[in-house]
């Protein structure tokens, strides 16, 4: 059985992490391995490898094969790439500054991909934080909404309690101070009888009243002879009265 390069498992549930090692390839997955080359953690994002490029290398031109997961990890990180150049190298195809060319302008391509999608990971971590936040934070105004709806609730609540218990007392007060007074008969109401008005009589307008005038009596003269010898008896009186 040729040597394999493969992943041997590590961690806690849920929580794996991952040695990558080159071992017998009869040994079990996590058993007994000749060299560890380097570690996989795919839980943080992106998922983080550390790889001794150069010793991965060499067990690859040695011959050792990959499991699926060990490839795309190798071939992540350009060692399958460089592998592929140097064989060419070997065949004579390319020389080793041209195959050292090539593989360093690939880095620099997979380096500037891994920059972008980097950036784009971050940003759309930060947009991920941001609504995570938004959301927290309307998760909590709703709430304290509700805790101040319920505590209003439980205010009113007693606040009713207390006027129901005052109304109680007071109407127990009442009730028993009317039992303890004597009954008072209440006096009947004098009921008021109205006279009826007696009819006015119209007057007369005052215009309409005609009143008479008395007669003045009218005395008779007396005949002169008569008036004279009334003058002459009264003068007598005189007369007499003085002697």
């Amino acid at each position: 059985m040729p040597t394999k390069i493969r992943l041997s498992r590590h961690g806690k549930t849920h929580r794996a992490f991952y040695h990558i090692v080159v071992a017998d390839g009869r040994a079990p997955r996590d058993g007994r391995f000749i060299e560890k080359i380097g570690t996989y953690n795919p839980i943080s994002n992106p998922a983080e490898i550390e790889l001794d490029f150069d010793k991965a290398l060499d067990w690859i031109m040695k011959g050792a094969s990959p499991t699926d997961t060990a490839r795309a990890i190798l071939s992540h990180k350009g060692v399958m790439h460089k592998s592929h150049l140097l064989k060419g190298v070997i065949k004579g195809a390319l020389t080793e500054a041209e195959a050292e060319a090539k593989f360093q302008k690939w880095l620099d391509e997979k380096e500037a991909k891994i920059a972008a999608s980097r950036s784009g990971i971050d940003e759309k971590l930060r947009e991920e934080k941001k609504a995570a936040h938004d959301a927290e934070v309307q998760v909590n105004e709703e709430r304290a909404a509700v805790y101040a709806k319920q505590k209003a609730a439980i205010i009113d609540a007693k606040v009713k309690a207390v006027q129901e218990a005052a109304a109680a007392k007071a109407a127990a007060e009442e009730a028993a101070a009317a039992a303890a007074a004597p009954a008072v008969e209440e006096p009947v109401a004098e009921v008021k009888v109205e006279e009826p008005v007696a009819e006015v009589k119209e007057e007369k307008p005052v215009a309409e009243v005609k009143v008479e005038e008395p007669v003045a009596e009218v005395k008779e003269e007396k005949p002169a002879d008569e008036v004279k010898e009334e003058v002459a008896d009264t003068k007598k009186d005189e007369a007499k009265t003085e002697k």
